[in-house]
């Protein structure tokens, strides 16, 4: 679609001076998992070394939480722009409001247009289980059936639709300490995924029955020891976007062959930040990043008994890859005539 094209779809929308707000639902329908999990592996594709080089990030905190900001551009298959700003606030379920708030704004870098509003939580959730998809056709096992998955919120759900789509998961153990949430999530995932879902009361002897572990908390100190961990076990470690949350024992990251997606922001806030503090690992000992496994500059899993760790913090080339498939797949629709 050309730029006229975009400009013409742009007017149809409610408010012809807005950009189209594509909001959680209308994300969750614009990227089912398989499109976002090939937009994501073709972004790193292309960009290689600028997945991680060609971003900027910026952390501020307050007294009730914290803001993050990403951005980034893209230059295929169009040239984009992308500012994500997440509002991070630990005690919002008190309050009655979710955790995370946020926006994303995508913007056309040819020409500075406002192409859309994203819905940033959605949008961070459905990239960050595509980059876990995309780490686990590399890292996990070929036949890895059995799932653990620790936390259950929204992060939760987006993991294990897009490892189902890469991998034949058959059954998922769902771990939080909230039993309700849990059963929730298990409710979803039976029903949406057709998974068989079981609800330890622990996480040791169901990660140990696991080929694959996600982490996806707001743990502020290790819940998962390398004790805990079977041979061939492939583990992603998502929680960890701060330097004060941790969810992996230091001396499980540096036993593990463990890859990041930036090793800047991995030894910024990173499960990789806790390893080296405590003089398990060097910096240079990481296997490698997660362009470098798509491009093939990295060898992911040696063998079948390997423990393998991906240790994600997110980068802006995820969210301004899913943005653009969900924003091209809007300009479709609206193109597409009325029934």
């Amino acid at each position: 679609m050309n730029a006229t094209e975009i400009t013409e779809a742009l007017r149809r929308t409610p408010d012809s001076d807005a950009p189209p707000w594509l909001g959680a639902a209308a994300l969750r329908r614009l990227l089912p998992a398989g499109v976002v999990v090939d937009a994501v592996a073709a972004a790193l594709r292309h960009a290689g070394p600028r997945a991680v080089s060609g971003h900027a990030a910026l952390a501020y905190d307050v007294d009730a939480g914290a803001f993050h900001v990403k951005t980034t551009a893209l230059d295929a298959p169009r040239a984009v722009y992308i500012a994500k700003i997440n509002a991070n606030f630990p005690g919002n379920p008190g309050r009655g409001l979710p955790t995370i708030q946020g926006v994303a704004a995508l913007f056309d870098a040819e020409d500075g247009r406002l192409l859309a509003l994203l819905d940033s939580p959605e949008l961070t959730a459905l990239r960050t289980g595509a980059a876990t998809a995309v780490a686990a056709r590399h890292l996990a096992r070929a036949d890895s059936t059995r799932c653990l998955v620790v936390g259950a919120g929204r992060q939760a759900l987006a993991q294990v639709t897009a490892l189902a789509g890469v991998l034949p998961l058959a059954r998922v153990a769902v771990f939080d300490l909230e039993a309700t949430r849990a059963r929730q999530l298990a409710q979803r995932l039976e029903t949406e995924l057709g998974l068989a879902v079981e609800l330890p009361s622990e996480i040791g002897t169901a990660a140990l029955a696991s080929d694959v572990v996600v982490t996806c908390t707001t743990a502020r100190a290790p819940i998962l020891f390398r004790r805990q961990v079977a041979p061939g076990t492939f583990i992603a470690a998502v929680g960890a976007d701060h330097p004060s949350k941790q969810e992996i024992e230091p001396a499980l990251v540096a036993e593990a062959r463990t890859f990041v997606d930036s090793l800047e922001q991995a030894l910024a806030c990173g499960e990789l930040r806790h390893a080296v503090a405590a003089g398990v690992i060097a910096p240079e000992a990481v296997a490698g990043r997660l362009d470098e496994l798509v491009t093939g500059a990295a060898l992911g899993r040696l063998s079948a008994d390997e423990i393998t760790l991906f240790d994600s913090t997110g980068i802006a080339l995820e969210d301004a890859a899913a943005a653009l498939a969900a924003f091209e797949r809007w300009l479709d629709e609206s193109r597409s005539p009325t029934p």
